[in-house]
């Protein structure tokens, strides 16, 4: 099952004041993005924000949960969703913690070797 497109609207509102967020559809999901860092994804409906140290603390007793089978853990956010401010924080704190995101390389067309005749 996707995510409704309402929910990711709603959950970008909720921490847009977290700084610059984007969002972008990846196999019927979405991954969140806070000043081009991907902090959480939506699946089925449901928030998954990456863990970090910092995260953990602001949150206090987490819920830990993969977002789809086979993926790392994430805390799964359900009972603060509709608290703008608290949600905005734990994005912001988890946006901070994480590395920033490694440049992409330049694509280059692979073309097959010359032969020699």
């Amino acid at each position: 099952m996707s995510s409704d497109q309402s929910f990711v609207d709603y959950i970008v509102d909720q921490i847009e004041n977290a700084g610059r967020i984007a969002y972008r559809k990846m196999f019927g999901e979405y991954a969140l993005y806070c000043n081009n860092k991907v902090v959480a994804l939506i699946c089925d409906n449901q928030l998954f924000v990456k863990q970090t140290a910092g995260g953990k603390d602001f949150i206090g007793d987490v819920v830990e949960s993969p977002a789809y089978p086979g993926a790392k853990m994430s805390f799964l956010i359900e009972d603060k969703i509709d608290d703008r401010e608290w949600m905005s924080n734990l994005i912001r704190i988890t946006a901070k913690e994480l590395p920033e995101p490694k440049p992409k390389k330049e694509k280059t067309k692979n073309r097959p070797a010359k032969s020699k005749k």
